[in-house]
């Protein structure tokens, strides 16, 4: 449990100043890049001292002037710390709503407009969640999302949620499809045990969604590009 107390130590030592320091700092000017560059060092710093190193590879295949929709497989609780702290500019991201509720984190999560998605299946609320991506996107945000909707218990992909490829056809915004691996040993689902090692991240090249006539078209090509970045065994 070493490790995990490390990771959770310096995300408290490192997360009480920054939210202290730039959450105010935010309604004051309403400029919220000292806050999340803040939270990237806080997220990556943790890791570091958790022993939790980081192997990188398609950084380049990433548009420099354009917001894109980063879709990931999801694997561990390391995998959104990972993508934070990774990609380049600032991003936001679909999360539970309940996480948008919690004391001072609801309120940054706010302030860097992460997005509020219910698990009710409510179309009203989908719909809304979509919307509210839509804006980010405009104004140059990238958005992030796990198309799993939930953590594999195995590692193995699961299928994917519609939503994401809802606010792909509809913004035209670039899709980049993400693989992650070896999180799942680093910490695995439902345990409180954190190790050392390496995680696996890549970026693929960009997907333009105009190039398919269907949500599902695309989304295949999507799961197929994420797939190609995994060990053979997660991809089914």
């Amino acid at each position: 449990m070493i490790f995990t107390f490390l990771f959770m130590a310096t995300m408290v030592v490192t997360g009480i100043p920054t939210a202290l320091l730039f959450i105010p700092w935010c309604w004051m000017t309403g400029n919220v890049l000292p806050l999340y560059r803040g939270t990237r060092f806080m997220l990556s710093s943790s890791c570091h001292m958790a022993g939790v190193r980081f192997h990188t590879e398609g950084l380049e295949n990433i548009p420099k002037d354009r917001a894109c929709i980063f879709m990931s497989n999801h694997v561990s609780n390391l995998d959104p710390p990972a993508l934070i702290s990774l990609i380049p500019g600032r991003t936001s991201a679909f999360m539970k709503r309940a996480l948008m509720n919690l004391p001072i984190l609801g309120t940054g999560f706010r302030q860097g407009e992460f997005i509020a998605v219910d698990r009710s299946g409510s179309p009203t609320d989908a719909k809304n969640s979509v919307t509210a991506a839509q804006r980010v996107l405009a104004k140059g945000v990238h958005m992030t999302t796990f198309v799993e909707g939930t953590r594999s218990p195995d590692g193995r992909m699961l299928p994917f949620k519609k939503g994401p490829f809802y606010l792909a056809m509809s913004s035209k915004a670039p899709v980049i499809p993400v693989s992650i691996h070896g999180t799942e040993y680093l910490w695995h689902k439902g345990s409180l045990r954190m190790h050392p090692g390496t995680a696996y991240v890549t970026f693929h090249p960009p997907i333009d969604p105009a190039s398919f006539a269907t949500r599902e078209e695309l989304m295949r090509a999507v799961r197929m590009a994420i797939a190609s970045g995994l060990p053979e065994w997660m991809r089914t």
